[in-house]
């Protein structure tokens, strides 16, 4: 990455952190902030490692001895890592109201359009359904379509099938797909959920924005548990005391004298953590 490259990536982290109001956010909102951070920073960390040149990563590494610096681990996960496989889809003939009841009982935001064989032919979003029940009870005050559902259910949206109201071709992503592109596409297209099919374009499961966001991060505290018994304790087998271990949005900072022969098994070994951005050395030998 050039010097020109690196001044705008960090023009931009810091624009993006300005960008948090500066009212008092509830708990939720916090985390909420906080989570959107720490995805921002994993993807423009996976981008970065896949734009560096080899001659660039090892300017950098001469230059920077005690911060390491590696390719965020999310780039290994699939997206059939993390789906949920107990999804059903509808048939293109599905009945107006059919639809809407399941979208209504399921609250998944979008239901898929599949055909005999199970393969994915369109999708159909809330908003759809909304659209077709606004049009319906035009002109009547709010509460008339449920009244409708219940007195008339014959009339309500008749002759309207699923196969009307569908967006196709539909927005889909393989079980093979990497986890990071899966949430660029599903951050670009705004879509809550995305549905998942395999070569054939068969329906296998569906992700989530939710989903995907949990699988690029995990909150510090997790980190530095996993460092502190996995890493420290349980494979290299030094004593938790020796080691002051933070971690501050993905980035890892080790403290406290330490032998010598064991330090970089130690910074390798925590480099190799999923959600790990970097590690600072501190450590000396002792």
């Amino acid at each position: 990455m050039s010097d020109r490259e690196a001044r705008e990536h960090a023009a931009a982290s810091v624009e993006a952190r300005h960008a948090v109001p500066t009212f008092a956010p509830s708990p939720v909102e916090d985390l909420h902030q906080d989570m959107m951070v720490r995805y921002l920073q994993a993807m423009a960390s996976h981008s970065a490692a896949a734009l560096e040149t080899p001659l660039a990563a090892a300017t950098r590494t001469a230059e920077v001895h005690h911060v390491h610096h590696k390719t965020h681990k999310t780039a290994e996960l699939r997206v059939r890592d993390v789906m949920r496989r107990s999804v059903a889809g509808v048939s293109r003939d599905a009945p107006f109201l059919d639809v809407a009841r399941m979208l209504a009982r399921r609250q998944t935001g979008a239901v898929p359009v599949v055909d005999e064989t199970q393969r994915v032919i369109g999708v159909i979003a809330e908003s759809d359904l909304l659209a077709r029940a606004a049009s319906i009870t035009a002109g009547d005050h709010p509460g008339a379509f449920a009244r409708m559902l219940r007195r008339h259910p014959r009339d309500a949206g008749a002759g309207v099938t699923a196969g009307m109201l569908m967006s196709a071709p539909a927005l889909t992503v393989h079980s093979w797909t990497p986890v990071v592109e899966a949430a660029r596409i599903a951050s670009r297209s705004r879509i809550r959920q995305l549905f998942v099919t395999d070569h054939k374009g068969h329906l296998v499961g569906v992700v989530s924005r939710s989903e995907l966001l949990h699988a690029l991060v995990r909150d510090d505290a997790a980190i530095r548990a996993e460092v502190l018994h996995r890493v420290v304790r349980d494979e290299l087998g030094i004593d938790p005391a020796q080691v002051d271990v933070e971690v501050r949005d993905g980035t890892v900072t080790l403290s406290g004298s330490l032998d010598a022969a064991r330090i970089p098994k130690l910074t390798a070994e925590v480099e190799g953590i999923a959600d790990v951005v970097a590690v600072v050395d501190h450590l000396v030998p002792g």
